[in-house]
């Protein structure tokens, strides 16, 4: 009984490590996320995070009041990482994907504050 109990959870460690360092690709990230922040002014706590394929390379906007450039993105094991800037500062995102979700945190001078964005249906 203690030697099936065993393989077992080595099975399931295996599977869950497998899931855990899954990377994340451009198709996974491609497309438009409509985002929710909290803990923000209301006029700040909504829009949304595009990412399209040009020249081969994945690029990204976030869209709300203006739109801004995502600079430094990277896709790692799934955790999606990128900056942007404006007036107010650099704001520096750190996310995680599952499946139509992100969610994470915005860091800035003004405090880290929660994220979570969801996958809109393409049109």
């Amino acid at each position: 009984m203690k030697t099936k109990y065993h393989f077992l959870m080595v099975i399931a460690i295996g599977i869950f490590s497998i899931a855990a360092t899954r990377s994340i690709t451009a198709d996974d990230l491609v497309g438009t996320w409509k985002y929710l922040i909290s803990d923000v002014p209301a006029e700040y706590e909504s829009g949304f995070l595009k990412f399209e394929q040009k020249d081969n390379k994945t690029v990204g906007y976030v869209e709300a009041a203006e739109k801004q450039e995502v600079k430094d993105l990277t896709m790692d094991q799934g955790k999606v990482t990128f900056s942007t800037e404006n007036q107010n500062g650099v704001f520096k995102y750190s996310l995680v994907q599952k499946g139509d979700t992100l969610t994470g945190l915005i860091s800035s001078q003004y405090g880290d504050f929660p994220i979570k964005a969801v996958r809109e249906a393409k049109k």
